[in-house]
């Protein structure tokens, strides 16, 4: 269970209103404060009509790919991806609301400590199955209490291979036995007649779910993190 999961009932029936605009990145993104039960949170809103239409993505999908990543990182027992929803009723119309993260934005992949650095195999292991398109270094962080966060998935999941991450750092290395058997289990999850797929099937395609297991079934095999694809471009742009 995510140390946040407590936050998803103000997520899906709290009331919401702009607080900010995120400023940086090419969708819009708001900071909204939501009220729920006496309390007020603060959360990150994408609408679905703000995201710039991409050649590669279908129009309007980002902000559900947002949420297919929760499920997975939920499925995964990883906690790396902090509880997201889709709501229809947002200020500029549908889109995902998700929890926000209080964070150093200084502090991220590109200035971690040897010893935090350390710690993200998994969110590498993450960018590979759900194919993420921009692993950006201040896409990963840090809260508080030093548990490590993700976020930023609104390219993901597509079926052709597209991973572009800064996380590299692992490849050629034998994938850790924990992190092994977390992915046989959620490949055994991933059945059309399972939980998991038809818990998907709003946010993500039938084909990109299928896509998703056979990356898994890929990783699983070769038994080591990947290394960069040759003639391509691995990394994301900008890098932060």
């Amino acid at each position: 269970m995510s140390p946040l999961d407590h936050r998803l009932p103000a997520l899906e029936h709290g009331e919401y209103a702009l607080h900010g605009q995120f400023m940086w990145g090419s969708n819009y993104t708001f900071l909204v404060d939501i009220e729920h039960e006496g309390e007020t949170i603060q959360g990150v809103y994408k609408p679905t009509q703000g995201e710039k239409p991409l050649w590669d993505f279908p129009r309007h999908t980002l902000s559900r790919r947002e949420v297919a990543a929760y499920l997975v990182s939920e499925a995964l027992q990883w906690d790396l991806v902090p509880p997201t929803v889709y709501r229809e009723d947002g200020p500029y119309g549908p889109g995902s609301l998700q929890v926000h993260i209080e964070h150093d934005p200084e502090y991220h992949f590109f200035t971690f400590s040897p010893e935090d650095r350390d710690q993200l195999r998994s969110v590498a292991l993450f960018d590979v199955i759900t194919n993420n398109t921009d692993r950006k270094g201040g896409h990963v962080f840090l809260d508080e209490n030093g548990h490590i966060w993700a976020i930023d998935h609104g390219i993901c999941f597509h079926e052709d291979p597209k991973l572009r991450t800064v996380i590299w750092d692992f490849a050629g290395e034998t994938i850790p036995k924990y992190l092994h058997d977390d992915l046989r289990t959620f490949s055994d999850k991933l059945r059309p007649d399972s939980a998991v797929f038809t818990a998907l099937l709003p946010y993500i395609t039938p084909r990109e779910i299928q896509a998703m297991a056979q990356r898994i079934d890929e990783v699983l095999a070769a038994e080591i993190f990947p290394h960069p694809p040759p003639n391509t471009r691995p990394y994301p742009w900008p890098l932060v």
